[in-house]
């Protein structure tokens, strides 16, 4: 029997804007050209399992092949609850046009598996055709604004169960910050039950990032000792009816060490998001190494410390987090 002949790949949609200087005109002119990039999108699964893997047509893709059940996310929903910092630099993420270029720059790398963004950012990608073939995760609660007396009463302000479903996307993600002194928590853990009942529901994926914290001098802390990562996982996989379809989205602890006795809290499947690293990004490159051979994780979620790396290098910074995995 003649082996059947490779089929070439798809020729890649034409983007609805060609630059990112585009995008102001055609959304002033033709917002529906949103939905209409968003409904013929080219999807992908969660996972790339080793049985869904798509065979690497190419000599660069073949040297550099995906990675089953794992995942590789550029997160990059920040702005919208008015956290524009990156280590010293005030207003680092306030620049849109720039913060596009980057990101279209990291979900060009080989690996690279998709992006978790807000509205405003994933619709810009979508008219700029850089959601092609990615795992799409729409950020659902921006409402509790840094620094902000109600930043623990986290509203569900941003995409809902119903956005995600319209636009094709494939998961959601919230965060969980609970502060047993604040009663605002408690709106924010009602909150996240139901819409991870809503979810599962439509049979969504959320990611949920739950973390103990306290006000020191006035300013919210996460706690990343043992103890506090510990519960919050526990609190977290007991939310809504139903597990299904729940997610974990958790820091490396204080202690590294800690982190496989930490893990052993949930059989949910996790991925350790990045956080503010400071000027070492070797040191966390280090401790996600570690953690990504424990048995729940499953990946990384990672934004400011590859997009806005130390020595400039995107691209550099991203093909080392792609290479942990």
């Amino acid at each position: 029997m003649t082996p059947a002949r490779p089929t070439a790949p798809a020729t890649p949609a034409t983007p609805a804007a060609p630059s990112v200087r585009d995008l102001v005109r055609l959304r002033a002119e033709r917002p529906e050209a949103i939905a209409e990039a968003a409904a013929r999108r080219k999807r992908r699964p969660l996972l790339r399992t080793a049985d869904t893997a798509v065979t690497a047509e190419t000599a660069s893709d073949r040297a550099r092949p995906p990675h089953p059940g794992r995942l590789m996310i550029i997160a990059a929903d920040h702005p919208a609850r008015g956290a524009l910092a990156v280590g010293d630099r005030a207003l680092a993420m306030a620049n849109r046009f720039e913060l596009l270029q980057r990101l279209r720059l990291a979900l060009s790398r080989p690996g690279v598996d998709g992006v978790l963004a807000s509205a405003d950012v994933l619709d810009d990608l979508l008219l700029l055709g850089a959601l092609e073939d990615k795992v799409v995760m729409g950020s659902m609660n921006r409402g509790g604004l840094a620094g902000a007396t109600f930043e623990l009463d986290d509203r569900f302000t941003g995409h809902r169960p119903e956005d995600l479903v319209r636009h094709g996307f494939d998961a959601g993600k919230l965060l969980l910050r609970i502060d047993y002194d604040d009663p605002g928590s408690l709106d924010t853990l009602h909150a996240a039950a139901r819409t991870i009942d809503a979810m599962a529901a439509h049979r969504l994926p959320v990611f949920v990032e739950p973390f103990l914290c306290r006000r020191v001098d006035g300013r919210l802390r996460n706690d990343l000792g043992a103890a506090a990562v510990t519960t919050s996982i526990a609190i977290a996989s007991g939310l809504a009816g139903t597990s299904a379809y729940t997610w974990l989205k958790v820091p490396v602890t204080e202690d590294p060490d800690d982190m496989a006795q930490v893990m052993e809290t949930s059989t949910l499947p996790a991925v350790l998001l990045g956080g503010e690293v400071g000027d070492d990004l070797d040191g966390a490159y280090g401790k996600w190494r570690e953690a990504l051979r424990l048995p729940t994780v499953r990946g990384l979620v990672v934004g400011r410390s590859l997009l806005y790396p130390v020595d400039g290098d995107v691209a550099g910074a991203v093909d080392t987090a792609v290479s942990l995995l």
